[in-house]
């Protein structure tokens, strides 16, 4: 998480992609963490995109409500 928040601390776009292809079994935490990340980078004016989120990953944005927050998109 630490790598992650320095990536978008960073960042010269407005728009961060993360490659989520590793996450394989995500849960309740993963979403907090992207959810708490994609708040860090608003604060410094940009957005995440998840990009190669699972179809797992996907259903449990969808079923907390954030998957508009933390949008995903395909590939790399």
């Amino acid at each position: 998480a630490a790598e992650l928040r320095a990536r978008v601390e960073r960042a010269d776009g407005r728009v961060v992609g993360i490659d989520v292809s590793t996450l394989t079994e995500p849960d309740c935490e993963t979403v907090d963490i992207l959810a708490r990340l994609q708040l860090l980078a608003r604060r410094h004016g940009r957005e995440i995109v998840l990009r190669s989120a699972s179809p797992e990953l996907i259903e449990l944005l969808q079923l907390s409500g954030l998957a508009d927050i933390v949008p995903c998109v395909e590939g790399p």
